[in-house]
């Protein structure tokens, strides 16, 4: 299990915007399995809704998105370089996120080839799915 202090060695995302707490299962430049635990003191309550707190969309996505970044840049040739989001196809959303939910985001990297690579993320509460979607991305340096 990586903690958040590890996982900050691996990719460049630091508070507010690591949507990380911590990596439970990793297969370096193959899966991961992280989790996020979803606080009530997040800043993104503060407006996304102040009566009806929902952990928005797009910061989702943007976890599944750091859970790819950490399952890359965890082998060794690619450690010191970054990740950048290059596209989003069928992304859904299933269910609200909300306060006191642990985000479990699951990630495969279904292909990568030279410094290209296309994933598929979900995102789950308890075994409730929330999120599903493929990403593309780009390593850079």
């Amino acid at each position: 299990m990586l903690n958040t202090v590890e996982i900050q060695a691996i990719i460049p995302h630091r508070y507010p915007f690591l949507m990380i707490d911590r990596i439970t299962e990793l297969i370096p430049g193959h899966s991961a399995t992280g989790e996020k635990d979803i606080a009530v003191d997040e800043p993104v309550f503060q407006g996304h809704f102040p009566n009806e707190p929902i952990f928005p969309g797009v910061l989702i996505i943007e976890a599944i998105a750091q859970v790819g970044a950490v399952t890359l840049l965890s082998k060794e040739e690619y450690k010191g370089k970054i990740v950048y989001f290059a596209g989003l196809k069928e992304a859904k959303f299933r269910r609200k996120v909300i306060p006191g939910d642990i985000l479990r985001l699951e990630v495969i990297i279904t292909k990568f080839k030279t410094k290209f690579g296309i994933g598929k993320g979900k995102a789950f509460v308890g075994s409730d799915l929330a999120c599903e979607a493929e990403f593309s991305f780009i390593l850079g340096s």
